[in-house]
């Protein structure tokens, strides 16, 4: 089966090298699946994704099965298809899920932390979650620095989604510091835009600056940074109402064919509409913010649309709503927290009725051995006394039979020196000639 490779020149390499082959395909193969990651959400990447799981099928090789996939799930969390999204992540897991190596691994923890950044964007935290337990649990038996990285990573996006923007950068840093052990540097950049975002919900602009300016340095290595660092500008220069610098930032992202790509359309939309607002074109500015995904984003746009318009009462209204929005996620998410822990201390309870199990079950053994130890024990007491006493008798039997044997022949001594005597008295006896007959 053949099948067409796209080959990009060396610039367009050096574009996404930070994209690892750990799969060691074909380099051919590999440069083309790179390009197409760079541009994650574009629908043109199905094709080739099919190509590969095709070619998989055909050549009975999983890598190019799981890089197909790879390239599949992202655009349909795009297209809303969020039920051919899960199908295909759980085929990567049952494919690559049990192997241990260690390159396979490194592949499989960045396939679910981009699972799990969907996952949270619409609303599944609680899946999430529990796969960045699963991971942190794979990743501690296996002392994998890089696991906990990403393991860290999603707990950090769920407690930003929860907007608990302290507990969001914590997680971050831990992330980054399992990073830097992990030698993982392609990844470290990409942390540092999460906690400058993470200082801009906070208001803190010196910090994002810091961070931002932290992540930039990475450019020169990195060029597919370049949209993410111009989106965290555009969102700390509107945070700080610096329009000039924001409407720059805009423009420059705008002209980047990279940027309707790699970033999804949610975000898009979010910048979108915040540029509108700053240039005073409300109605704009409102029609975009109703095509925003989530509800929580739509009502948080248009509350701050009405609010820079001085409409101050249907203003109220989305802020009552986005308060009523945040409050279920709350709730959702405490009563999914619940459920995750209900779920683990059931676990905990089954592991700890299955060790006093086994401790019995070790213990019934012990005592089992035990008892036939003395059993056997025991026995040979038994055994032992039955001997001596059976030796005893014998001994008793055979002195009594010595006793018997010496008396009976004492008995034949006398009866022999009585027949002797008698000899000899017979012997002696003179005959008596005076008699006649």
């Amino acid at each position: 089966m053949a099948f067409a490779i796209l080959l990009l020149g060396d610039a367009g390499w050096r574009c996404h090298a930070q994209i690892v082959n750990r799969l060691k395909v074909d380099d051919a193969v590999f440069q083309r699946y790179a390009y197409c990651r760079m541009q994650q959400f574009n629908e043109d990447n199905l094709g080739f994704a099919d190509t590969l799981y095709r070619v998989g099928i055909f050549k009975e090789n999983f890598r190019y099965k799981c890089l197909g996939l790879t390239l599949e799930f992202p655009v349909r969390f795009a297209q809303g298809d969020y039920e051919r999204m899960d199908e295909a992540v759980a085929e990567i897991k049952s494919i690559i899920g049990g192997r241990d190596d260690k390159n396979i691994r490194a592949f499989y923890y960045p396939v679910l932390h981009e699972y799990c950044q969907f996952l949270i964007h619409i609303g599944r935290a609680s899946d999430a979650m529990l796969e960045a337990r699963g991971m942190e649990r794979i990743a501690s038996e296996e002392n994998s620095a890089l696991g906990r990285m990403y393991a860290h990573r999603v707990v950090g996006l769920i407690q930003s989604y929860r907007t608990n923007s302290y507990l969001a950068i914590q997680n971050f840093t831990k992330a980054a510091d399992y990073c830097k052990e992990a030698k993982a540097e392609q990844e470290l950049p990409n942390l540092l835009i999460l906690i400058a975002q993470e200082y801009i919900q906070l208001g803190d602009f010196p910090k994002a600056e810091e961070f931002c300016a932290e992540a930039e340095k990475y450019q020169e290595y990195f060029p597919s940074l370049k949209v993410r660092t111009l989106m965290t500008r555009a969102l700390l220069y509107n945070a700080k109402k610096d329009w000039n610098a924001f409407w720059r930032i805009y423009d420059t992202l705008a002209e980047d064919p990279l940027y309707s790509v790699q970033a999804d359309n949610d975000s898009r939309l979010a910048i979108d509409v915040e540029y509108l607002k700053s240039k005073g074109l409300f109605d704009d500015a409102l029609a975009k913010a109703d095509s925003l995904g989530t509800a929580r984003e739509r009502f948080g746009k248009k509350h701050g649309i009405f609010a820079a318009k001085g409409e101050f009462s249907p203003a109220y209204g989305q802020l009552d709503s986005l308060m009523m929005e945040k409050d279920s996620i709350y709730i959702k998410v405490q009563n999914e927290d619940m459920a995750i822990l209900d779920a683990e201390m059931n676990n905990a309870q089954l592991r700890q009725d299955a060790q006093r199990l086994k401790a019995q079950n070790q213990m019934t053994v012990l005592l089992g051995f035990l008892a036939m130890f003395a059993i056997a024990f025991f026995s040979i007491l038994l055994s032992q006394w039955q001997l001596r006493q059976n030796l005893d008798e014998m001994k008793q039997k055979n002195n009594q039979m010595l006793i018997a044997r010496r008396a009976y022949q004492k008995a034949l001594d006398a009866k022999e020196a009585e027949n002797t005597l008698k000899i000899k008295i017979l012997q002696n006896r003179k005959p008596n000639t005076s008699i006649k007959i």
